[in-house]
């Protein structure tokens, strides 16, 4: 069974280490350590890590940011070996329900075109609405579009 805690910085090695397995360096879609440290004691930021009740063991974490009325996915990741059973989905209904708590009359987020994420994003009803070209860098100077998606969340 999974649970969600709210995570701080002390939390960071077990994200690094989700998101160094989950993302790959040629697409340049990870953050540094430094800047999920630095944003973490910005007004509205909420780090949610997912972990296994028995063990402990981390599976898959959230980023996000809810200020007024814009609630944002910055990051979401889960171990490889953790895909395909419900955590990424259970990090994004508590980043939706916790928008809809706030407020927050629509949801964002940006993914990398390609990415296998898309279909979960789809499958609860987020739709794209924008394209940014060629805004992701990765390890061999390849580029990749960004997808800006939205759902609008019933208050």
């Amino acid at each position: 069974m999974i649970v969600l805690n709210e995570a701080r910085s002390q939390d960071l090695d077990a994200v690094m280490e989700i998101m160094n397995a989950a993302f790959d360096p040629k697409y340049g879609e990870a953050w540094t350590r430094s800047q999920c440290a630095g944003i973490l004691p910005m007004a509205g930021v909420r780090l949610v890590l997912a972990r296994d009740q028995e063990n402990s063991r981390p599976h898959g974490f959230s980023l996000y940011r809810i200020i007024a009325d814009d609630s944002e996915l910055l990051l979401l990741a889960v171990f490889p070996d953790s895909q395909g059973r419900g955590v990424g989905r259970i990090l994004l209904t508590e980043f939706i329900d916790r928008s809809k708590k706030f407020g927050a009359p629509r949801v964002h987020l940006e993914v990398r075109d390609g990415n296998s994420a898309i279909e979960l994003y789809q499958s609860v009803g987020f739709v794209p609405v924008g394209r940014r070209r060629k805004y992701y860098r990765g390890r061999n100077g390849e580029l990749n579009d960004a997808l800006t998606f939205v759902l609008n969340v019933d208050i």
